[in-house]
């Protein structure tokens, strides 16, 4: 399964190499919580300060046991760690001292999502899932739609291959891979702009081979458009020490959401009753190579918010989330 999915993506990266456009990303903006000083930027895992959002370019490699990036042309920098605190989504202040993400919910950013765990670690996962038309509405919203993995026991970051709406693009969709929190910084790869009704390919495995170590140390991260070919890779990312035992097939994050209009339609063009975006062709492998037939678990993250938009989910053959 991983060299299938290596020689696919060493025929695509022909094709696309030097593709990356430039980025902004999403300010906090005026609908930001109090705590959050002006300037700061949405991520899929907070409000962090400018300085400590790395942006990876097409090859670079992140080598935190040399706490070092290796760039395609040989050299190397030093990986920056953050002096300023970030903040989860609804303003609690974090030091930039402290490690990683701590727990998933990023607070009330996170909406819903369907999730797995084992006993042992997970070592590699995929889902396709389309790029939905825009949403009607603008209110400077930030959405994330994603897969990805954790440790359940010592949740200090999470890699996902995320696509996002208004978050690296102004009005539009995006997609990039991302690793957060080495030094208190978030590590994003080159995302690259995606189109509506196109397919998304996210996956991430460990670099260590099957059956290698439970614990694995390194990781890629995908995320593939498969209509366009383009795609953005965290390579050799670290997993900070985790064990991956925790699998999400499908997660809804959000940010500035004012009306339930903000959200975009359903992808195959349904308008009316509940949108529903869903995560197919899901693959899931534990570290061993031997694949898991997942009992996902839905869990409502956003119990008591305003909008309320008739947030749930299913999961017949792949997981389904509805807004």
């Amino acid at each position: 399964m991983k060299s299938a999915f290596l020689k696919l993506l060493a025929v695509a990266a022909v094709s696309v190499a030097g593709l990356a456009g430039a980025q902004a990303q999403a300010p906090a903006g005026p609908n930001r919580p109090a705590s959050v000083p002006e300037g700061y930027l949405i991520t899929p895992f907070g409000y962090f300060h400018p300085s400590c959002v790395a942006h990876l370019a097409p090859g670079d490699e992140l080598h935190p046991d040399q706490s070092v990036i290796r760039h395609s042309n040989g050299s190397s920098t030093q990986m920056p760690a953050c002096s300023y605190p970030h903040f989860r989504g609804d303003g609690e202040k974090v030091s930039g001292a402290e490690r990683g993400a701590k727990d998933p919910n990023i607070s009330h950013s996170w909406i819903v999502s369907e999730s797995v765990t084992t006993s042992g670690s997970y070592g590699f996962l995929s889902a396709e899932f389309p790029v939905p038309p825009a949403p009607a509405s603008h209110d400077g919203q930030t959405l994330y739609y994603f897969p990805g993995l954790e440790d359940i026991n010592d949740v200090v970051t999470i890699v996902q291959p995320v696509l996002g709406w208004n978050a690296d693009y102004s009005n539009a969709w995006g997609i990039a891979s991302w690793n957060c929190c080495y030094k208190g910084t978030v590590y994003e790869a080159t995302p690259q702009h995606a189109n509506s009704g196109d397919t998304i390919l996210g996956y991430m495995w460990d670099t260590c081979g099957w059956g290698t170590t439970k614990s694995c140390s390194s990781w890629d991260i995908v995320t593939w458009d498969l209509q366009s070919g383009n795609f953005s890779e965290l390579n050799n990312t670290s997993s900070q020490k985790q064990t991956f035992n925790w699998a999400f097939g499908g997660v809804l994050e959000v940010y500035n959401v004012k009306q339930c209009s903000d959200y975009p339609n359903n992808p195959n063009g349904f308008t009316g009753g509940t949108h529903t975006i869903s995560f197919n062709q899901i693959l899931l492998y534990n570290w061993k190579g031997t694949q898991v037939t997942p009992s996902w678990s839905l869990t409502h993250w956003a119990n008591g918010l305003t909008p309320q938009c008739s947030y749930g989910g299913s999961v017949p053959q792949q997981v389904i989330l509805n807004y």
